[in-house]
């Protein structure tokens, strides 16, 4: 093994309602929309992209929002637990928020760690845990300082029907380093300091399904394009079997399923969000590639509507 992963790059999941979608990750997490667009397999379906300021590797959830779509099940084969990293000092902050806007939380401890956990609205499992590393988010927005603004992805917990095969990929194929176990999970770290943190319970996990509320994929971080082929070619050795490269106008992408279920997608750090529209501009408009843009208006007139709005939540 001579790659090495910097960490998570995205995590894709799948959702019904775009302006509740919207609603909840940018007007109460306070994340930016960073691209608006679709899903390049479906343009009937938005794919919403919500990061820091930049979307930087790291930091980016995006979403699926396909209206009237099945409800699934969080169960092994998937990411069970999106962690958010946020600076020391401000999960007090964060409680009071989510329960400002009636969103029930619970503390738990992994590892020492102290985690603020919640579902979105559509039954997606999230937790908030402070962490010194990682740059602080430049972008602020409905009452949310710096101070106080998720940096990104802390990491994720795996679910899987075999965690000694997915640990075993994580560490063998991935390059993270195992730093930690107790009798409930193992942990993992890579070398970056944002999205660096994964924890896999030792106990195999019933297999969940696909549908609105659950994680679609792992993305995992290439740093550049010639490492992405280096990457593909790294997969097939392990024995799994990729995709072809596809490019995804703001990174490249591969995916493979690992032997515990869970979709995994490597992509490319570059060449980012600003590709087709200003930095100060990000998700301001629909954004399609290039075979999509002749029949914009028809793909325009198929999605809802949404917007970005700050919300108000109630005293507490």
């Amino acid at each position: 093994m001579t790659l090495q992963t910097a960490g998570i790059h995205h995590i894709t999941a799948f959702a019904r309602d775009p302006q509740a979608n919207v609603d909840f990750y940018a007007g109460v997490l306070g994340l930016r929309l960073v691209k608006k667009t679709i899903n390049f397999d479906a343009p009937e379906v938005y794919h919403l992209y919500f990061g820091d300021q930049a979307g930087s590797p790291g930091t980016i959830i995006t979403f699926f929002p396909w209206p009237n779509s099945r409800k699934g099940t969080i169960g092994g084969g998937q990411v069970g637990i999106t962690s958010y990293a946020v600076p020391v000092g401000s999960l007090p902050f964060w409680e009071q928020r989510l329960a400002s806007f009636g969103i029930e939380t619970a503390k738990v401890s992994r590892f020492a760690e102290q985690y603020l956990q919640f579902t979105d609205n559509e039954g997606l499992r999230l937790e908030l845990v402070e962490r010194a590393e990682g740059a602080q988010s430049q972008w602020t927005f409905g009452g949310i300082t710096s101070d106080q603004a998720i940096k990104g992805f802390g990491g994720a917990v795996l679910f899987s029907v075999n965690p000694q095969r997915t640990m075993n990929a994580l560490e063998q194929l991935l390059g993270l380093e195992k730093v930690a176990e107790d009798t409930a999970y193992a942990r993992f770290r890579s070398q970056g300091d944002i999205g660096n943190v994964i924890d896999v319970p030792l106990a195999a996990m019933s297999r969940g399904s696909d549908g609105a509320g659950t994680v679609h994929h792992i993305a995992w971080r290439a740093s550049d394009f010639p490492q992405h082929a280096d990457w593909r070619s790294t997969v097939e050795t392990y024995g799994y079997h990729p995709t072809p490269i596809v490019d995804r106008q703001y990174f490249n992408a591969l995916y493979f399923r690992e032997a515990g279920g869970i979709l995994f997608e490597i992509a490319t750090d570059p060449p980012g969000f600003a590709r087709d529209e200003p930095a100060d501009q990000l998700g301001s408009r629909l954004m399609l590639p290039d075979w999509f843009e002749p029949h914009r208006t028809q793909i325009e007139a198929n999605l809802l509507p949404i917007e970005v709005r700050a919300l108000e939540g109630k005293s507490v």
